[in-house]
């Protein structure tokens, strides 16, 4: 699958035709004969890792007895905005990689018959509604558990024996999460339709902030899709090849996970996500970023957490003007305590 697509490939004609009315030119570099071999139906992605292991310390006590994934921005929790977001974009199955103590996610995405016969009772249709909205069908959800806190790359990892080794697969971490008029997933799924390869999401931060992210050393650019040379994971401050950071959004190559199986522990003991996609470009296979349009929230810290509460609160006809009522009122009176 994946990558570069070949002039000299009996299917050549048909791919430029397509990719010159989508984007107006081609990907210029050759594809490896592995790559050539990708076709539409290899890149129909149905499968989503979610890795949500974590503890959660940076929101203790809290996370003492919650995961952090069911921690609530207004009425819904964490993971489920990440599952909406899948759905959406034609997700089917769903595996979680967990921990000891997630027992509460697992509830939640199961039924709740008494719950739901009281509400049918009380004729309250709509949050009936809401409710079975959240609800998973039997078989499409699989947990499998991380045993010890060994990095994303483990985590994802931890899912290999749940996805063939022909089968593309997302990546989706439930702490980024992202407002969109289309959702992030989807507009990745877009644009790997027409490159395979592996794709991660991608977004610009300030330059001394890159070092708390992967970062993407980046070469030819079309649209929001830009192919990649090489990643960084965590780099020094000054020592970034770009200002372009990889976000909680991955389409990835089932080879991945081959290079998950061989990978060399990093900082910390760590096996990194990045170092696997990383050896897709040592072997010349196609990696590209993705500058998705949206607006993401890094609810994985507290600020982040608070600032889509309130963006999400604002959202939501039905609270939109009392709480922004508030809002103004409390920065009145935070300015006059000042």
């Amino acid at each position: 699958m994946a990558g570069y697509i070949s002039r000299t490939a009996e299917f050549a004609d048909a791919w430029d035709d397509g990719l010159r009315r989508r984007r107006g030119r081609i990907w210029k570099r050759a594809a490896t004969g592995a790559d050539r071999q990708g076709t539409a139906m290899e890149r129909k992605i149905t499968k989503a890792v979610f890795p949500v292991a974590g503890l959660g310390t940076r929101f203790l006590p809290a996370t003492k007895s919650i995961p952090k994934e069911i921690m609530t921005l207004v009425d819904r929790p964490l993971v489920q905005y990440a599952i909406d977001e899948a759905r959406e974009a034609g997700i089917e199955k769903f595996i979680f990689v967990t921990s000891r103590g997630k027992g509460a996610l697992e509830d939640y995405f199961d039924h709740a018959p008494e719950l739901e016969q009281e509400l049918i009772r009380k004729g309250r249709d709509t949050l009936l509604g809401e409710l079975r909205s959240t609800n998973m069908d039997s078989g499409a959800i699989a947990y499998v558990r991380q045993h010890r806190p060994l990095g994303l790359g483990h985590a994802v990892w931890c899912a290999r024996h749940l996805i063939s080794s022909d089968e593309a697969f997302a990546v989706i971490l439930p702490d980024d999460v992202i407002t969109a008029e289309k959702p992030c997933l989807l507009q990745m799924l877009e644009a790997y339709r027409e490159t395979g390869g592996s794709m991660v999401a991608a977004m610009e931060v300030p330059p001394e902030k890159a070092s708390a992210y992967g970062v993407l050393d980046v070469g030819e650019e079309t649209g929001p899709i830009v192919s990649v040379n090489g990643m960084v994971e965590k780099p020094e401050v000054g020592q970034s090849p770009s200002n372009l950071a990889v976000i909680g959004r991955y389409l990835l190559s089932p080879r991945v996970l081959g290079h998950l199986n061989t990978a060399n522990p990093a900082a910390g003991n760590e096996i990194q996500l990045t170092n696997a996609i990383a050896m897709e470009i040592e072997q010349g296979r196609g990696v590209y970023g993705y500058r998705f349009q949206g607006q993401r929230f890094d609810c994985g810290s507290k600020a982040g957490f608070l600032q889509a509460t309130v963006a999400f609160g604002l959202a939501r006809p039905d609270l939109r003007d009392e709480f922004s009522e508030f809002l103004v009122q409390a920065a009145k009176n935070q300015g006059t305590a000042q």
